[in-house]
């Protein structure tokens, strides 16, 4: 049997082969290329039964498809549906009540594209289409790795994608500036932070043998161009030819050669031009008086930084310690590359020198100390640090080192040398490369072709990106992977009028953008039909709008603008919101002082790669490992536990039913119809509304056991304080500071009455004769509320039904219809 069966695997291995000699023979006719690598071309509108449903040119091509099937679209979803996905897309929150009611009141003939176009125009568009192509960018704010040390800088091209969406660059040159802006405008800051893009590989900073290190960060830049701007699985053939795509090995590497120039520095200044000018005198005046402290330093700190280099070096493989070891004028471009990777991992010597003098040498570091103070009573004349950036570079030559075909994919294992190419598959000439004095022009001969209009791919995979991105699904479902191998796509010349309209429109993702949001697919309905499900169980076709749960930052975002808690401050240094008091590694996570900062919205979240927010984990937020392309959408129980159990969750949601308790007053009908229309977009039902009020009595009636029982209360934010007290403290703040007081300083504010007025008690308890004077100059200062706190003596809602509505309120915004969209 298994010789019978090693026979036939042997006949059909011959006959793949004798089939791909027919194919490769002289004189043999061309196979046709596939789709996806033949340039696209403006397809002819498809002849249609129901033209009046076609709003947008996209429609038509949908249509084509849902008649040929005798399928019809789905009827058009209510206004305040609409509104809600259009925002949820578009800002990745939930709007208000406010602006819900006037879309829906709005009834002129332009009322959507009025909507569209103030959606497209806010700085929270960014924000939402930003945090989307940082998964791709494999964006984090830390290395990796065991170290998973900090990148301080790195958030300038976090802010540089934000405001790139905002401003809508045009998306060839957004691709230019990201690959080779170093090159391309050396005297852009823009541009340098741009090419974070290729600096957010995950990087070890211990790693010992810098040269497979090389090989490995020139592997995933040529992966990750290969993925994210090409849609094609390149990475197949760093070891063999692509099993399945015509890629062979030679190529991989010939199209790895545009990259292996590249390095990064973290410590370019952040400003240019006069600025920069002006920081450079007043910097070397600074040195100039401090020259000779500095110099009694760095005595002290030599033996120590010459220790530790030469035991760094002595940890190196010894083809790492040739090229480090070479003289400046002996350096290849290879030794360049590793004598730089050396130096940046030695970025911290004098901090570490410091600390060794500290432990070993303590008659050194108190001098090292003295010195210090000394160099402290020049500060005046120190300026400001501008703060540096975080870029690629060609260390300032402009010869490349060589690459190798390399066998098996192993870095020392050098086969043939090649030159840079495109692969013949992905079309075109190769580009011609034009050196500068200070780089070697490739990868800027690389992002010229790749943001070319005659591309056949980078047109197509975004604009597959944002199709899948509006409606789950990719036109070709496999967003990065447009080979033989990956999805076919189920409209394919839906995919080409997108990629034509998109280069013809100058590259504008809002021009495109806003045909989708516009389009009379992207309103319909979201209920579902079983005669079309019969057809098209997977509704590829589009024959309704699909339901899709929200994205793990649109679910915290959506919760914190629900609670009126959202900071809308743009950009930044990341911040570090409160995490579970049980979380491991909690050293790894220094919470933000400034509580501002812990309700900033979820892209500006320190994104450390080996801990990662808890909240966003939970619910499939993106790993920065790798280049993540496409959002997975699980359903666990710790997620439903995460938002029910989590005690940061449930401070939301008192605060969510303070402002309903404000907003609505004191009704409760009032109040659960202001608390649907900020989560849902929409009033409760009549048998919503009844299985609400049961919950209220059902939980009333607990909760008053629980606080006999010695349970504190959970009351709604802002319970039982006085309007009067809180007019007081605003009308202070105003008169010190010039504004009111925000809810941390009121919070404060009245938490130190309370405080204070334990502590008369306990004075009144001891029969201090102060006692009657306090009284009264409480009962002055809060005009009928409880003495010292501010609290009225009458609240309006007796505790136990304040913390059932709480109760309510918890249960109502971790539903399913909150955390999803329709």
């Amino acid at each position: 049997m298994k010789l019978k069966l090693l026979s036939v695997l042997l006949a059909i291995a011959a006959s793949a082969a004798i089939a791909t000699a027919a194919d490769e023979k002289p004189g043999a006719p061309a196979a046709a290329k596939a789709w996806a690598y033949t340039p696209p071309q403006a397809p002819a509108e498809p002849a249609l039964k129901n033209k009046r449903w076609v709003r947008t040119p996209l429609d038509a091509f949908v249509l084509a498809k849902l008649e040929a099937k005798g399928l019809s679209p789905s009827a058009e979803a209510d206004r305040a549906t609409f509104i809600r996905r259009a925002t949820l897309d578009a800002w990745g929150l939930i709007p208000t009540p406010e602006e819900v009611k006037a879309f829906v009141a709005d009834r002129s003939p332009k009322a959507h594209e009025k909507l569209v176009d103030r959606l497209l125009a806010s700085p929270r568009y960014g924000e939402r289409q930003g945090r989307r192509w940082l998964d791709l960018t494999r964006y984090a704010d830390s290395d990796g790795y065991n170290a998973d040390g900090t990148r301080p800088n790195i958030w300038r091209y976090r802010d540089y994608v934000i405001d790139a969406f905002n401003r809508d660059k045009p998306f060839d040159r957004f691709v230019k500036e990201q690959l080779a802006g170093d090159e391309l405008w050396p005297d852009s800051i823009e541009a340098q932070v741009a090419t974070g893009f290729l600096r957010n590989f995950p990087d070890e900073i211990n790693a010992r043998d810098l040269n497979l290190k090389k090989q490995e960060v020139a592997n995933d830049l040529t992966d990750t161009v290969g993925s994210v701007l090409l849609g094609t699985t390149v990475n197949c053939a760093q070891c063999h030819d692509h099993k399945f795509d015509k890629i062979s090995q030679k190529e991989y590497y010939q199209l790895q050669a545009f990259l292996v120039n590249a390095s990064w520095r973290d410590d370019v200044p952040a400003i240019n031009g006069q600025a920069l000018a002006e920081y450079t005198v007043k910097r070397a005046k600074w040195e100039a008086a401090t020259q000779s402290i500095r110099d009694q330093q760095d005595a002290l700190l030599k033996p120590v930084i010459d220790k530790l280099e030469s035991d760094r070096l002595s940890g190196f493989v010894p083809e790492t310690r040739v090229s480090i070891s070479k003289p400046e004028a002996e350096r290849s471009a290879y030794d360049r590359w590793i004598y730089h990777r050396n130096l940046w991992t030695m970025s911290g010597r004098t901090r570490n020198a410091v600390n060794q003098l500290k432990t070993k040498d303590k008659a050194g570091y108190e001098k090292y100390q003295a010195l210090a103070d000394q160099l402290k009573a020049f500060d005046n004349l120190k300026p400001r640090d501008p703060g540096s950036i975080s870029t690629m570079t060609e260390l300032g030559h402009a010869d490349s080192p060589p690459t190798y075909v390399l066998f098996k994919g192993i870095y020392d294992r050098k086969l043939d040398e090649v030159q840079p190419a495109v692969p013949a598959l992905l079309g075109g000439d190769t580009p011609a490369i034009q050196p500068t004095a200070n780089s070697s022009g490739r990868r800027s001969a690389l992002a010229g072709w790749i943001a070319s209009p005659a591309n056949p791919l980078t047109a197509r995979v975004f604009v597959n990106r944002q199709w899948a991105q509006f409606f789950g699904t990719g036109i070709v479902d496999s967003v990065s992977d447009f080979g033989k191998m990956g999805s076919k796509p189920s409209n394919p010349e839906l995919l080409d009028h997108l990629a034509t309209s998109f280069v013809k429109n100058g590259w504008s993702v809002k021009a495109l953008q806003r045909e989708i949001l516009l389009s009379s697919v992207y309103r319909q309905a979201s209920a579902a039909r079983p005669e079309a499900q019969a057809v098209d169980p997977g509704n590829r076709l589009l024959w309704a709008f699909p339901r899709q749960r929200l994205e793990a930052e649109e679910i915290r975002d959506s919760l914190l603008a629900a609670a009126g808690l959202l900071e809308e401050k743009l950009g930044g240094p990341a911040v570090f919101p409160p995490i579970p008091i049980n979380l491991d590694n909690r050293n790894a996570w220094p919470t933000s002082e400034n509580p501002h900062d812990h309700h900033r919205r979820s892209v500006y979240i320190f994104v450390r790669r080996n801990t990662p927010y808890p909240l966003l984990d939970t619910f499939d937020w993106a790993n920065p490992q790798l280049v993540h392309n496409k959002r997975e959408v699980t359903t666990t129980a710790p997620q439903a536990l995460a938002l029910i159990n989590s005690d940061l969750v449930f401070e939301w949601s008192k605060a969510l039913a303070g402002r309903v308790i404000r907003e609505a007053g004191p009704k409760e009908s009032a109040q659960i119809d202001r608390l649907f229309e900020i989560l849902y977009a929409r009033k409760p039902d009549g048998v919503e509304r009844a299985r609400l009020q049961a919950f209220l009595d059902s939980q009333e009636a607990l909760t008053r056991q629980q606080l006999v029982q010695g349970k504190p209360l959970n009351a709604p934010e802002g319970y039982g304080v006085s309007p009067v007290l809180t007019a007081q403290i605003d009308q202070l703040y105003k008169t010190v500071y010039g504004r009111s007081a925000d809810r941390y300083e009121k919070a404060v504010f009245v938490q130190t009455l309370a405080k204070q007025q334990e502590k008369l008690k306990s004075t009144a308890a001891g029969g201090d004769d102060e006692d009657d004077d306090a009284k009264a100059a409480d009962a002055k200062a809060g005009k009928g509320a409880k003495a010292g706190t501010g609290r009225k003596a009458t609240p309006e809602l007796n505790p136990a039904r304040a913390a059932a509505f709480v109760d309510l309120v918890h249960a109502v915004a971790n539903s399913n219809e909150f955390t999803y969209r329709f």
